[in-house]
This record gives structure tokens, C-alpha cells and sequence, in this order.
């Protein structure tokens, strides 16, 4: 048996110029699902009409696939990969949080709807062609990486695979509890969303700078072809898009307004990557972009990260006693 020399990860010597940044972002992000109450858009559920809560389950339906993928495939693959052992310690944290959000989505699943809602919606993710093809389209490129001698190019599609996957696929499902929050409806449950999108937003981030180290060690011909073959892939992936919020958002009259959405967020996932944007994007829907900002409910008590529904972490109940005074004491007091 050949022996291996195993290597302890060194965090006093930072082996790139971002990764400590990444880490300590990730930490300041932390959080589970059941800080947050969901149940408080019980009543607005109730007011949503059928076709507007339809979509919404879709959607979470939707994402809940797509977390799965990225959290049970994408990223342990992609960690295999990854020589820096500081960079695998910021994968690793977050393949955690795609865990966490997979969970996110059945938290609010079991405050709005039935368990026959939740199982017929399960039951759509498997058998809807278009989740399917892009589940299917992005884990073609996490297979390469079952090969332990994956090529550089195999790596770095697998990479791009991964944020085309969070900056880019997983907004067509984003689209609708922001759009509903923005007209004060399921806002309680769109802050968790706010707290994934953040996640995916700086996922996306970091890995688009592992794709691009090794973009630079490619040959000029080595970087057409990857160009092309991620321009295609981008179109292909839109196309699937463009039919998926067809038959998603048709009833409920939103289709235009995510179409444009779905094509902003392909020029975030490319400019992550370090490439030029794609589509012309002219209006996108501004309710939407504005809950993007995932700072306007947020707010630091007693330095402890929270949001507007966020669940008490200690609770001291009161009782008659605790209103009984002494004489000496309402005197001191006036």
C-alpha cells in the first residue's frame, strides 16, 4: 500500500488574498430556519388566490430540488477537486448552508399547506420536464468530476456549472415570494428566502474566483473553446427557463416580468466568472430589486444577527408577583 502524506489545514498563513474574507462573510451570515416564523403569513396564504398559491408551491418545490443537487452533488464533488485546503474549509461551510436551505423551504411548506399540497408538489418536481432537464444539465457536469483525475477543463465546467446553478437558475423560483413580499404578502416567509439569496449571492461569488484562477492557466485556444461551450450552455439553459415560467407563472400573469429577472441574474452568473454580460436587460421588475436588498430587515439586537421574525432565542414569562411593588418602591420611583 502506497502510503499518503496527510496535510493539516494551516490558517495562519492565508494561501490567497480572499479566502479569509469568505470564511468570516460566511459566519456572519449563519442561520437556521427556525429562527423564523413562518406562520405569521397564515392569513396571507388564506388570501392568495388559488393560482397565485399554486405557483408559490412550484417554486419552493423547485428550489428545494436545485438546494438537493447543489448540496448532496455539486459541492462535495467540487471540494474533491479543490487543492487549497482553506478554500475546501469555505466549500465545505457552504455545502452545510445548501443544506440548510433545502430544509428552509419544507419549514415553510408545513406552516402553509397540507401534507396532500406538499406531496402533490413533490410528486411535480419529479415528473416536470423542465426541473428535471436543468437538474439533469448542470449534474452532467458534476459527474465529470467522479473521476479523481478529472481533467483542469472538467474542474473549472464543473465550477461554472456550480454558479450557473446558484446565480443564475435558482431566481426563476426567487422571483415570486419576493414579488408577493414587495405587496406585503408572505413577507415572514420571504425573509428566509432573503437569507438564501444572500447565501447564493456570495456562493456564487467565490466560486466564480476558483473558475477564474484556473481560466488564466488555460491556453488562448483553451479559453474560445470553454467560452463557447458556456455561451451555449447559457442559451440552452434559457430556453429551458423561458418554458419553465411559462408553465409556472402563466396563470398569475408574471411571465414577462420573470423572463427579464432570469436574464439579469445569467449576466450576474457571467460576470462572476469574469466574462461580459450576455442578454440586454432593460427593466426589470423594481419590487423584486428591492428585495434583493437583504439588509432592509435586518438589525443588530444585542449583537445577535436577526431579522423582523425572528423567533426569541429566551423568553421569561411573567407573573402577578412580578407586579407587586412595595410601598418604599413606587415612592422611590415618583
Amino acid at each position: 500500500m502506497t502510503k499518503k502524506i496527510y496535510e493539516a489545514v494551516n490558517w495562519n498563513t492565508p494561501e490567497n488574498d480572499y479566502v479569509e474574507m469568505f470564511w468570516e462573510q460566511n459566519l456572519k451570515q449563519f442561520w437556521i430556519d427556525t429562527e423564523y416564523i413562518p406562520s405569521k403569513d397564515i392569513d396571507s396564504w388564506h388570501s392568495l388566490e388559488p393560482e397565485m398559491k399554486l405557483a408559490y408551491l412550484q417554486v419552493l418545490g423547485g428550489l428545494t430540488l436545485l438546494d438537493t443537487l447543489q448540496s448532496h452533488t455539486g459541492m462535495p464533488k467540487i471540494i474533491d477537486h479543490i487543492e487549497s485546503l482553506q478554500c475546501r474549509s469555505v466549500l465545505s461551510y457552504m455545502c452545510m448552508m445548501e443544506t440548510i436551505h433545502a430544509k428552509s423551504y419544507s419549514t415553510i411548506f408545513t406552516t402553509v399547506a397540507s401534507t396532500r399540497e406538499i406531496n402533490e408538489t413533490f410528486n411535480w418536481v419529479q415528473e416536470n420536464e423542465h426541473l428535471q432537464y436543468k437538474a439533469n444539465k448542470i449534474d452532467y457536469y458534476y459527474q465529470k468530476m467522479n473521476n479523481p483525475k478529472a481533467t483542469k477543463r472538467e474542474i473549472y465546467m464543473a465550477l461554472c456549472a456550480s454558479v450557473y446553478l446558484e446565480t443564475y437558475l435558482f431566481y426563476s423560483g426567487f422571483f415570486l415570494p419576493l414579488w408577493l413580499a414587495g405587496q406585503g404578502e408572505m413577507v415572514a416567509s420571504c425573509d428566509i428566502i432573503k437569507k438564501i439569496i444572500a447565501d447564493e449571492s456570495i456562493h456564487g461569488v467565490f466560486v466564480g474566483l476558483l473558475s477564474q484562477e484556473i481560466y488564466a492557466t488555460f491556453s488562448e485556444e483553451e479559453k474560445e473553446s470553454v467560452r463557447k461551450e458556456l455561451k451555449e450552455l447559457m442559451h440552452d439553459l434559457y430556453e429551458n427557463e423561458a418554458r419553465y415560467t411559462d408553465e409556472v407563472y402563466g396563470d398569475v400573469g408574471l411571465t414577462a416580468d420573470v423572463k427579464e429577472y432570469i436574464r439579469y441574474n445569467a449576466n450576474k452568473a457571467l460576470m462572476n466568472l469574469g466574462f461580459e454580460e450576455e442578454f440586454e436587460v432593460k427593466d426589470v421588475n423594481p419590487i423584486v430589486l428591492n428585495g434583493l436588498n437583504v439588509e432592509t430587515t435586518q438589525h443588530d439586537f444585542f449583537s445577535k444577527k436577526s431579522t423582523n421574525y425572528e423567533k426569541a432565542l429566551e423568553v421569561v414569562h411573567l407573573n402577578d408577583e412580578d407586579f407587586e411593588f412595595k410601598k418604599e418602591e413606587i415612592d422611590l420611583e415618583i
